[in-house]
């Protein structure tokens, strides 16, 4: 396994784990100026937009797994598969969302190190009440 390749999964679980601790200065740090994810582009609306689906949600956990990375030079793919479950919080604390899927990810390496620069989801399985993802 190389360096690289190595590096990469473990930000993918960095990544993982900030998102459902709501730690959203790891999760800027991660990303490119650029960056595009979740429908928005650059750090502040990418962060803004994962507020905006996990702020009124209970616990969640992010779990990947069947890393498939590809590293080119500075550059990198990484598809994942997700299993993301979601907790339902205050009026929606008896419901559940749960998605499975697979993230389709690019990073660049910089002078910091690798960074997120593309994130997408195809979600393949949708368990459960999408409206527990909502703002606080």
């Amino acid at each position: 396994m190389s360096e690289d390749r190595t590096a990469l999964v473990e930000l993918l679980a960095v990544f993982a784990a900030a998102t459902d601790a709501r730690d959203w200065d790891t999760i800027t740090s991660l990303l490119t100026e650029d960056c595009v994810a979740y429908g928005a582009r650059g750090p502040q609306a990418v962060v803004r937009r994962m507020q905006d689906h996990l702020g009124g949600v209970g616990p969640t956990q992010h779990l990947l797994g069947n890393h498939r990375v590809t590293v080119t030079g500075d550059e990198a793919r990484a598809l994942t598969y997700g299993r993301v479950h979601h907790v339902g919080a205050g009026p929606m604390a008896d419901s559940f969302y749960e998605c499975l899927g697979e993230y389709d990810d690019r990073w660049v390496r910089t002078a910091a190190g690798w960074r997120l620069t593309r994130r997408g989801f195809e979600i393949r399985i949708s368990l459960g009440d999408p409206a527990v993802l909502r703002p606080a």
